[in-house]
């Protein structure tokens, strides 16, 4: 086996011949019962429910059974809920949009009390999507994340658990090492927990400045660092050599943000990991850039390396792998293959031996067009699997182009003219790139739900180009706060500093009329809503970027050009996320936009596919049903049922899990972007979904709303 080869597979030769024994865990793919006891319902991320009380025949009596409101939108209301909420012995626990943990009776939604961590901490913006539990005899923990902690509580009444960590809390950072001590970190998906240790991934940030993404094991008891793993390798660690030397002192990202999965029986954690930061341009990281883009088994009890899989080398198209994998039993050839199924945002599920990391199915290698930027080498080509078939479209050409209207494909076909488009991995460009599937997927952090009984994947997809344009930063000619802000601003809020179409990124033209100097400098340097904290900058670099906002022809800091800016290392930037739209502000693209799926992983083929969402504007105009963007992901029950929100019109829906036909909606009051749990009370079955809106331009929530049948 070559170098390159070895790289793919990573095995470990030693745990091979001990793990191919390895027998699928019962608790790995059962899923949840009456309780929904851990983020996503299982370990092994099953989102499947063995309750039935619900099912084909029932579903149209399915009614709001109770309502909770946390009480804490957003002043302009732009805050959201992704929360899988945990459900424990009929009582619920979940978050606002606002971070507060909260507990409620599950059967009724009345309130047994809230933990606001506001009130105490700098707690900045970020959301989250759910919690940890972990009990030992009479002895039980609530973790949760939030800003850049971890907090252990108690779930009888809220309270801060003194023992674990600095009264409660630890440092997201911790363990990190020195140079990243005051960079961001925070953590919006939950971990897994193994005995008495909580493993746990992490959000950096996709700059220049990115902390490094290692894997942590934390004590739960004491909160310390029982061990880490290194995902940008250091001397004599496996994959150092596909880093430039010193790399591993400097270099950020890496990291999993998106959750992860457990083989409880067998000892082994498995986990997704992002790109290397900076995402766009990768010159002063050549090479593979291992463990990013990768999935990563390791031996939960001491970080141990088993085996790994890299998606994508040297990633430079922020192809993260968005969600935790799903732990699978494969039917093949009259035997039975523990697996795990990993999905991408580029539509595409890898399928492994879960103890070895060998390919279940074929994975062909496709060559990469080079770059055209100044000091990039993309690597010459990438890894895709051949089974199961994409289950989004994987290029778009002037064949995709919308079809919607007369007008619609008209303006579309100009627009490309000036764009690169027509490979799966065109690289970035100054001309401008077409993402497709985009930076959201494909396939996204709401996750796939298995069902172990018919054997497939049930998994909801965009069908949404983005456009990514990549424009020269400022060198030393400029001042120190529009270079501050050209590497630490532009490629969300723009570089003329005029926001994000979407909305999602508001425009800074004139922030001065709105903030005073001192609250643009707090925001600086505590985060708010999305944004991140700026800690690390030194104090002259902030006042200078403060500057730069409120009077950006008046250059008042010209002695220090440059300063600070990082900027000869990263020689571009973006001019931020921005999808492409129509002159209507519909996607590009030909329907559908927005899909749920089927996929037989025992057969590799698609079972079936459906639109996902609808614009009724468009249905009145005689457009079939476009189905739109979508965020949060599925449940599949033992009653024949999907269930999913996700879609931007706002309902929550269900499938027949067989044909995909719709059997049920209902229009919640906001956005359901999160994944919906299932569980049971006194033998009544419910299903609770968190509306926490403010994704796609959509009014954001408060809401938490659970169904059941009607008596």
């Amino acid at each position: 086996m070559n170098i390159l080869k070895m790289r793919i597979f990573g095995f470990w030769s030693m745990a091979v011949s001990v793990l191919l024994s390895c027998q699928t865990s019962p608790s790995v793919n059962q899923g949840a019962g009456e309780d929904w006891p851990v983020y996503l319902g299982s370990k092994g991320s099953s989102q499947y429910s063995t309750l039935n009380q619900i099912n084909k025949s029932t579903v149209k009596g399915l009614a709001l059974a109770w309502e909770y409101r946390t009480g804490d939108l957003g002043e302009k209301g732009n805050t959201q809920i992704q929360c899988n909420p945990l459900i424990i012995d009929g009582v619920l626990y979940g978050t606002s949009p606002r971070l507060k943990a909260f507990a409620v009776d599950a059967a009724t939604g009345k309130e047994r009390w809230e933990f606001d961590p506001n009130k105490t901490f700098e707690i900045g913006g970020s959301v989250n999507r759910g919690m940890m539990f972990w009990e030992s005899g009479e002895e039980t923990r609530l973790f949760y994340s939030a800003g850049p902690y971890l907090f252990a509580l108690d779930p009888k009444n809220g309270e801060l658990i003194p023992e674990f960590g600095d009264g409660g809390k630890v440092s997201l950072n911790e363990g990190l090492g020195d140079w990243a001590r005051d960079r961001y970190v925070i953590s919006s998906t939950p971990g897994v927990i193994y005995k008495n240790k909580l493993i746990l991934g992490t959000r950096v940030s996709e700059n220049s400045d990115a902390a490094p993404g290692y894997i942590r094991a934390f004590d739960v008891r004491t909160g310390k660092v029982d061990w880490v793993f290194h995902t940008i390798p250091k001397p004599g660690e496996y994959g150092h050599d596909t880093w430039p030397e010193g790399a591993h002192e400097s270099a950020g990202g890496a990291n999993s943000w998106a959750g992860m999965s457990l083989d409880e029986a067998n000892g082994m954690v498995y986990i997704p990991t992002g790109s290397a930061a900076f995402d766009f341009w990768g010159g002063n990281r050549l090479g593979e850039n291992l463990f990013a883009n990768s999935l990563i088994a390791l031996n939960a009890e001491t970080g141990e390396r088993i085996w790994h899989y890299q998606t994508v080398r040297h990633d430079v198209w922020d192809r993260d792998l968005p969600a935790p994998p799903n732990l699978v039993t494969i039917k093949k050839e009259n035997r039975e293959i523990p697996a795990v199924a990993q999905i991408t945002k580029t539509g595409r599920v890898f399928v492994f031996d879960r103890a070895t990391g060998e390919p279940i199915y074929p994975i062909e290698e496709v060559p990469v067009p080079p770059s055209s930027l100044e000091g990039e080498e993309v690597w010459d080509s990438q890894p895709l699997p051949l089974v199961p078939p994409p289950f989004s479209r994987q290029v778009f050409t002037e064949e995709e182009v919308t079809n919607i209207s007369p007008e619609a494909e008209a303006y579309v076909r100009e627009r490309i003219q000036s764009l690169k488009f027509g490979h799966t991995f065109t690289p970035p460009s100054s001309e401008g790139t077409v993402i497709f599937p985009g930076f959201d997927g494909g396939g996204e952090w709401g996750g796939a739900a298995y069902d172990q009984e018919s054997g497939c994947l049930y998994v909801n997809a965009n069908e949404m180009p983005w456009i990514l344009t990549m424009v020269p930063t400022l060198g030393a000619s400029v001042s120190l706060g529009k270079s501050a802000y050209v590497t630490h601003c532009g490629m969300c809020h723009g570089p003329q500093r005029d926001g994000d179409p979407s909305g999602a990124f508001p425009s800074l033209l004139e922030v001065g009329e709105r903030l005073t100097k001192e609250e643009i400098g707090s925001i600086i340097a505590k985060g708010k809503g999305r944004m991140p904290a700026f800690q690390h900058l030194k104090p002259e670099t902030s006042e200078a970027l403060v500057n730069y906002l409120l009077e950006p022809e008046n250059i008042q800091d010209s002695h220090n050009r440059g300063a600070e800016s990082n900027l000869s290392a990263v020689p571009y930037t973006t001019t931020g996320y921005n999808r492409f739209f129509d002159q209507e502000g519909y996607p590009a693209v030909k329907p559908p936009w927005g899909t749920l799926n089927a996929i037989d992983l025992n057969k590799g083929s698609i079972a079936w596919t459906v639109p996902l969402g609808e614009f009724p504007e468009l249905t009145a105009r005689g457009i079939p049903q476009t189905g739109t963007e979508n965020y949060g992901g599925p449940v599949v029950t033992a009653g024949g049922l999907v269930f999913i929100a996700a879609s931007k019109d706002e309902y929550f829906r269900a499938f027949d899990k067989e044909t995909g036909e719709e059997l049920w909606k209902y229009k919640l009051p906001a956005g359901g972007y999160a994944t919906p749990a299932v569980y049971a009370v006194d033998g009544k079955q419910y299903v609770v979904i968190a509306a926490g809106g403010g994704k796609m331009g959509t009014p954001s929530g408060d809401y938490y709303l659970a169904f059941s049948l009607n008596e």
